[in-house]
C-alpha cells in the first residue's frame, strides 16, 4: 500500500527518476507480500547500504535480523520504509493500547540496529516528515532512533541541526557493546588473550581431546539445511539449563525468530554454525552470521550433563578458528556480559533517542 501526498509526492517520484535514483516511499501492510518482497532478500536496497553505511551493529541493521523481528514478534505492524540512491529509512509503527503511535526501528526490543542507512538518511528522513504527518492527520508521532554511536557518530549533530526548532531530541537508553578483532588470525586473537587465560584455554582443549568431542561446521544453503540444522539446535537447547528453565531460544517467540534468521541468512549462506559432538550425540551449538567480514554471535547453549566441561569456551574456539581460516576480521559478541570480558577488548556505547515534535 502506497501512502502519497497528492501532487507533491508524484512530483518528487518523478524527480528522482529523472536523477536515476529508485526511490521508494511506503507504510508497507504486513499482508503486502509483493511491496515486502522488494526488500526482503539478500540483495535489497536496505541490504547493500547496510554493508556500506559503517553502522555500530552491521549484521543487526540488515534484513536478516530486522525482518526476522517482524516475522515472529510483531507481524501485523506496519512498515516505513523509503530509500533513494546512496541512503534509506526503515521503520516500524507500533500501536499501544492507549492509541498512541510510535514510529521505531523495525527491530525495537534489544534496539541493536540504525534505522537510518547512508550518509543522506538524515535528510531523507526529514524529507519523509510532511507524508508522514499527512499520514497521521497533522500529528507527527514519536520518532526513535537507535543505534547511534555515544562517540563521533555523523547523524547525532545532523539530526539536531535539520529538526531543531519543530522537534525536540530526548535520550532514551545506551547499551554497551563488546567486540574483538580477529585481525592476525587465530594467532593474534590469542595474543591479546591474557597469559593466564591462554594457559586456561589450552587445558580445556587438552581435556576435550580426551573426553572425544568434535565439531561440525554448518553453513545451511537451503531452507530445508537451515530446519535440519536448527532442529538439532533445539534439541540442545532443551536439554541446556536455558531450556529446562523454559527461558531460552527454544520459547516462543524466539524459536520463530532465530529459524527465520537461520532461513535468510541460508539465501545467501551466511549463517556461520557449529554443533559439538560426544559419541554421536550433539552436546552443545554456537550460531551466529555474517556481514561482510563482520561476525556477530546470536546464541550458544549446550548439554546440562556437561556443565562441567568448557563446552562453550572450546565452542567459542572453534568458532573464531573458523572465521580466522575465512578472513573474517570482527568478532562480535553484542551487549558485554561478564563472560564475554575474556573474549573481547573493544568497547563501543550504543544509543537511542526520541525525536518528539515540540
Amino acid at each position: 500500500m502506497k501512502i502519497k501526498s497528492g501532487d507533491r509526492s508524484s512530483r518528487s517520484e518523478s524527480n528522482d527518476q529523472d536523477n536515476d535514483q529508485s526511490s521508494v516511499e511506503l507504510f508497507i501492510c504486513p499482508e503486502d507480500k509483493n511491496s515486502l518482497s522488494q526488500w526482503d532478500h539478500p540483495s535489497s536496497r536496505l541490504n547493500q547500504l547496510s554493508l556500506s553505511a559503517d553502522p555500530i551493529d552491521p549484521f543487526c541493521v540488515s534484513t536478516h535480523w530486522n525482518f526476522s523481528f517482524q516475522e515472529a514478534f510483531s507481524p501485523n505492524r506496519k512498515l516505513l520504509i523509503r530509500s533513494n540512491s546512496d541512503s534509506a529509512i526503515a521503520f516500524a509503527e507500533n500501536v499501544f493500547e492507549n492509541g498512541e503511535v510510535i514510529l521505531t526501528p523495525i527491530e525495537a526490543y534489544w534496539l541493536f540496529a540504525n534505522p537510518l542507512l547512508g550518509s543522506n538518511a538524515v535528510e531523507l528522513l526529514a524529507e519523509s516528515i510532511e507524508e508522514i504527518e499527512d499520514h497521521y492527520q497533522g500529528e507527527i508521532p514519536r520518532i526513535l532512533i537507535s543505534g547511534l554511536k555515544y562517540e563521533k557518530d555523523p547523524f547525532k549533530s545532523k539530526l539536531q541541526q535539520m529538526f531543531g526548532g519543530k522537534f525536540g531530541f530526548s535520550f532514551f537508553r545506551q547499551e554497551e557493546l563488546c567486540s574483538a578483532s580477529l585481525e592476525g588470525g587465530f594467532d593474534g586473537f590469542l595474543s591479546r588473550r591474557s597469559t593466564s587465560y591462554r594457559r586456561s584455554l589450552r587445558k580445556q582443549v587438552n581435556r576435550s581431546q580426551k573426553h572425544g568431542f568434535t565439531f561440525e561446521r554448518h553453513i545451511p544453503i537451503t531452507e530445508a539445511e537451515a530446519l535440519a540444522v536448527y532442529e538439532r539446535m533445539i534439541a540442545v537447547e532443551l536439554a541446556s539449563w536455558k531450556g529446562i528453565g523454559q527461558c531460552g531460544m527454544a520459547e516462543h517467540p524466539a524459536k520463530e525468530f532465530y529459524l527465520a534468521m537461520i532461513t535468510r541468512l541460508a539465501q545467501d549462506q551466511k549463517a556461520r554454525i557449529i554443533l559439538a559432538r560426544h559419541e554421536g550425540k550433539d552436546i552443545g551449538f554456537i550460531f551466529g552470521g555474517l556481514a561482510e567480514n563482520h561476525y556477530r554471535g546470536q546464541q550458544f547453549s549446550f548439554d546440562q550433563e556437561w556443565a562441567s566441561s568448557s563446552v562453550g569456551n572450546l565452542m567459542q574456539l572453534e568458532q573464531i578458528q573458523w572465521l580466522c581460516e575465512e578472513g573474517v576480521t570482527h568478532y562480535d559478541l553484542g551487549p558485554i556480559m561478564d563472560y564475554k570480558h575474556h573474549w573481547t577488548e573493544q568497547r563501543a556505547i550504543s544509543e537511542s533517542w526520541f525525536l518528539v515534535q515540540l
